[in-house]
């Protein structure tokens, strides 16, 4: 297997000569599917995670499990604070000895016991089926809509997170969160050229002005009410003034000057279920000692003091 350690991942893919970060796509993309035949059935207890309190794609999945209170019905393995040269290593002092799966030391076990022949990025989030051992999805994504949607007639509860009636709009504002923003903080801290560097945060910062003109006007970013959207955009900014900043040369600005986005960052915070799933030290922990292509000292910096969120709709529709 590969191993080129970037972001905690082994990666099958050389940097690219023109300095710019590239994130390869996911290498499992089935669904669970509540109908009947399915290969992937519905059904509680059968699945499992691989998760890492560090990763903002695997932080928007734990939301979604938060929310929906499927917590209790999918089991969970987490990845340790620090990656080392063979990727994301699993964290071994918060085992549950009766979730079904191997007791691998690293991610790289899990995928070569389930697809032999696999040599694509080994990265988190990962869903397996337990009964067939096979890997579902490591699409972000597409597990948050699956775990929205898929588990419904089964017992889950929560807020439906993707409604019909907004998935127009909830896929437009997918659009401006995810290239140039969710991914475009690692454009920005894992280029290796000046133009690659100005370029990412040039198109990033343009995008954070645009969400903040947004949310002068709404709540949530498809209206009132909270939507997977929310849960995308939500861990980037977490992660934005603690790590990205300082990490990932994202100084332009902080999200603390962005009034609207600031209220928003501190209205979600305080959503019920959200506050269980963060875990700011693992997640400093993370970047600055696990990245040492960035940080080879791994120094983890004071960081910036501890904001009290407090919660104001003003302004918010």
């Amino acid at each position: 297997m590969p191993k080129m350690l970037i972001n905690g991942e082994l990666r099958d893919k050389p940097a690219q000569t023109d300095g710019r970060f590239y994130r390869m796509p996911s290498g499992f993309r089935a669904r669970i599917d509540a109908s009947l035949g399915a290969t992937y059935p519905a059904a509680l207890n059968r699945y499992h995670l691989y998760l890492s309190k560090a990763c903002p794609w695997c932080h928007g999945v734990d939301l979604v499990l938060s929310l929906k209170d499927l917590a209790g019905a999918i089991s969970i393995t987490w990845m340790a604070p620090i990656s080392s040269e063979d990727g994301w290593v699993i964290e071994q002092s918060i085992f549950d000895a009766n979730d079904g799966v191997p007791r691998d030391h690293f991610l790289y076990q899990v995928y070569q016991r389930a697809a032999p022949n696999y040599s694509g990025p080994i990265s988190v989030p990962v869903l397996l089926d337990k009964s067939t051992g096979e890997i579902v999805s490591t699409e972000s994504a597409g597990i948050m809509r699956m775990l929205n949607s898929a588990f419904t007639d089964i017992g889950t509860t929560g807020p439906d997170l993707h409604p019909a009636a907004l998935a127009d709009e909830i896929g437009q504002i997918d659009d401006m969160i995810q290239a140039p923003i969710r991914e475009g903080v690692y454009r920005a801290g894992f280029a290796t050229s000046q133009a690659a560097y100005n370029a990412a945060v040039i198109v990033l910062f343009e995008a954070l002005d645009s969400i903040e003109t947004l949310l002068e006007q709404r709540r949530y970013l498809a209206g009132p009410v909270l939507t997977e959207v929310d849960l995308k955009l939500f861990p980037t900014l977490l992660r934005f003034d603690p790590v990205y900043v300082t990490h990932f040369k994202t100084d332009r600005k902080r999200v603390a000057d962005y009034p609207a986005l600031s209220r928003y960052l501190a209205d979600i915070a305080q959503y019920p279920g959200v506050a269980a799933t963060i875990d700011l030290p693992h997640i400093r922990t993370h970047y600055f000692q696990s990245h040492r292509h960035i940080n080879p000292t791994g120094i983890i910096p004071i960081g910036p003091e501890p904001q009290v969120m407090t919660v104001s709709t003003k302004g918010a529709v």
